[in-house]
């Protein structure tokens, strides 16, 4: 998994009934671009997140 600043990390909800949770990529702290990432959560929360299976790189778009 590798991503760049501005991506946005989205982790699928492993259980049922549990939302999917989405964060844009504001540092990657790993080597290459690899995990961890620093996240911020549209509720304003940031974490350093290192992604399991159930979450994706959603790359940023250029305009």
């Amino acid at each position: 998994m590798n991503a760049s600043v501005g991506d946005r990390l989205h982790v699928h909800g492993n259980i049922v009934g549990l939302a999917d949770t989405t964060g844009e990529i504001v540092e990657v702290r790993g080597r290459d671009g690899g995990p961890p990432y620093l996240v911020r959560f549209a509720d304003g929360r940031t974490a350093l997140v290192f992604p399991g299976p159930d979450a994706v790189i959603e790359p940023r778009t250029t305009r």
